[in-house]
């Protein structure tokens, strides 16, 4: 120990204090570099979680630039901007693959109905357009 003072024996605790013994404080000079360790590991996660949400956000425009298809088809030849049979489906097999990939199904299905949403919106605004 690199301290200079003198250790002594503990005192012991009063009959009324807890029988547990308290967590030791880490030593001197193991804080910084357990800091340093933690911070260190915290940035490696989030630069892997800034990487995701960057391929998300690319995988979504992707998406989009598909559905911007799909959208011009269906107004091209007169059919409905949403197709519900399609969406139920989508939603089971979204919920399927969150199942498998261990993610909240839930979650994995709010997810898609704001997508689907936002794609209808699309596909009316390209309907409205072409009309």
């Amino acid at each position: 120990m690199s301290d200079s003072t003198p250790t002594s024996a503990p005192t012991p605790a009063p009959a009324s204090a807890p029988t547990h013994a308290p967590t030791p404080a880490p030593a001197t000079g193991e804080t910084p570099a357990a800091d340093e360790a933690v911070r260190a590991e915290l940035s490696r996660l989030r630069d892997s979680i800034d990487n995701i949400d960057a391929a998300v956000v690319h995988m979504l425009a992707e998406r989009f630039k598909c559905t911007q298809q799909v959208g011009v088809l269906k107004a091209e030849h007169h059919l409905p901007p949403a197709d519900p049979a399609r969406e139920a489906r989508q939603i089971t097999r979204l919920r399927e693959l969150a199942e498998s990939a261990k993610l909240d199904p839930a979650f994995a299905e709010k997810l898609l109905n704001f997508i689907i949403a936002e794609v209808i919106r699309h596909h009316e605004t390209i309907a409205d357009g072409t009309r």
